[in-house]
This record gives C-alpha cells, sequence and structure tokens, in this order.
C-alpha cells in the first residue's frame, strides 16, 4: 500500500535489531529516509546497509538515549541532514525479575531508559515538527501496560507510563498538525521468543514442530483470538499507518496488536 509518505524523514530510535529494525524497513520501503539508531556501530550500520541495498534510503545515528548527552548526541547527528517529520520512540529493556527480586535501582533504571528517553526524544524533535506544521510522535507501547502480569512489575508500569504521557502529548499538540499515538503489541515472534519456546517445549509438553509449539504457547501463556504469535511486520505495518496522512484524524489513541490478548474495549 502506498502510506504517502515518499521524502518523509524518520527517526526510529533502538532500531539495530529486532522490532525497530522490523519499522525502519518498512518505513524505507514507503519511501521515507529512515535514520537508524541503535549503540553498536557494526549492527546499526548492517540494517542502513540492507535498506539501501533494497532501493531505499538511510542513515545511521549512535547515542545512548539514557542521558542526556546521548539524546543530544543523536539528535544533532539525525538533525544533521534535515528535520524528522516522524518520530517512533521503540528503544527500551526489562530484565525477568519480578516484586522480590526488583530494586528500586532497577526501578529507576527501567522508567529512565523505557520513559524519560522517549521524553528526551519528544523535547529534542517536536519543537522543529510545530515549526513544519506537521508532524507525528508514535510511542512503541504494550498489551503489559493495559493488562499487567504479577512479575515485571517496573516493566509493566513503565509501559502504562508510555501510554499515559502519549495522551498528554497529543492533548499538549492540539492544533500543531502533529500527533501523538501508542501503538502496543501484544506477544510478538522473534528469534529470541523463538528460542525460548522450543526451550520451554519439552518441559511444557507443546510438541517438537515449531507451529504446533506455537499454537499450544498461546493456549498456555498468551490467549488470544488469532490462536498465534504476532510477527514483527504487523506492527510495523501499525507504525506505518499511524505515521501516513491516512492517520492525520488520529492523535492520543492507542492502537493494539495483540491478537484480543487484551480482553476490553
Amino acid at each position: 500500500m502506498n502510506y504517502k509518505l515518499a521524502g518523509k524523514r524518520a527517526l526510529v530510535t533502538g532500531s539495530s535489531a529486532g522490532l525497530g529494525e522490523a519499522i525502519a524497513k518498512m518505513l524505507a520501503d514507503e519511501g521515507v529516509h529512515v535514520i537508524v539508531h541503535g549503540r553498536n556501530a557494526d549492527r546499526t550500520t548492517a540494517v542502513v546497509t540492507s535498506i539501501i541495498e533494497s532501493g531505499g534510503s538511510a542513515e545511521a545515528v549512535l547515542g545512548d538515549l539514557s542521558s542526556d548527552e546521548g539524546a543530544d548526541m543523536v539528535a544533532n547527528s539525525a538533525l544533521k541532514s534535515g528535520p524528522v517529520d516522524i518520530l517512533v520512540n521503540n528503544a527500551g529493556f526489562y530484565a525477568h525479575t519480578g516484586w522480590s527480586n526488583t530494586t528500586c535501582v532497577d526501578w529507576m533504571e527501567v522508567f529512565n531508559v523505557n520513559v524519560v528517553s522517549y521524553v528526551r526524544m519528544i523535547q529534542r524533535f517536536v519543537p522543529d515538527m510545530k515549526k513544519q506544521g506537521w508532524g507525528r510522535v508514535i510511542n512503541i507501547g504494550g498489551g503489559l501496560g493495559i493488562q499487567p502480569i504479577n512479575d515485571l512489575p517496573h516493566y509493566n508500569a513503565s509501559l502504562a507510563a508510555r501510554h499515559n504521557m502519549s495522551v498528554s502529548l497529543a492533548r499538549q499538540l492540539n492544533g500543531t498538525g502533529i500527533t501523538s499515538n501508542v501503538v502496543a503489541p501484544g506477544a510478538i515472534m522473534n528469534p529470541g521468543v523463538e528460542q525460548w519456546l522450543r526451550n520451554a517445549a519439552p518441559q511444557r509438553g507443546w510438541g517438537t514442530d515449531l507451529a504446533a509449539i506455537e499454537r499450544n504457547a498461546v493456549k498456555d501463556i498468551v490467549p488470544n483470538d488469532t490462536n498465534r504469535f504476532g510477527r514483527q511486520e504487523e506492527v510495523a505495518a501499525a507504525v506505518a499507518y499511524l505515521a501516513s496522512p491516512y492517520a492525520d484524524y488520529i492523535s492520543g489513541a492507542l492502537l493494539r496488536v495483540d491478537g484480543g490478548t487484551v480482553r476490553s474495549i
């Protein structure tokens, strides 16, 4: 589909691998000049090279968004060759811990990386979008911000914070031509998830064939209406839509890409 994005410029944070890479590549396929961000030079450059070899346009920026200095470095590099029309905040992390072994330091670190880093990017790019009279801020959230589980309390809460701040930003941007929205993925298949499923399958009786493992894992741990895990490209497509002029009338919204995992209206 032609999302009418040709000639736009987008920064996708945390796009040297995984979901961010899928988003960067889909935007590039739509004619967007993509600024690929990462902390590892080799991985970030590899994504840029792949996009260019596929006929797209891209460049790399490096920096750690967990500090103001790192955010400045990324912003200055990204803006060097022109304004950024589309900001996709995707970078983040979490550790598999629960209430009993997540320290206050862990909470602060996760909120700094998962929430404050988003704020840093918004503060550095939205002012120029206002001057242009058009822009997109798309924050990657998640189903655990709506329907939290008993573990990962700091991660659950950081996703909820992303959702809340995105709506607040949308209200603040009233009349500017800039929209602020959230894409909230559910359980998404990627190489790491696939490996975890294969390792867990023998103990859980999920079978040996990946298709059977996936069906059984969905039933046991992430029941949804599609009976499968999502794919990174499906999340990327939601981002591309919200980035496009077709989504001019959508702001302050949360678009769940979760197969119906979250049972709410």
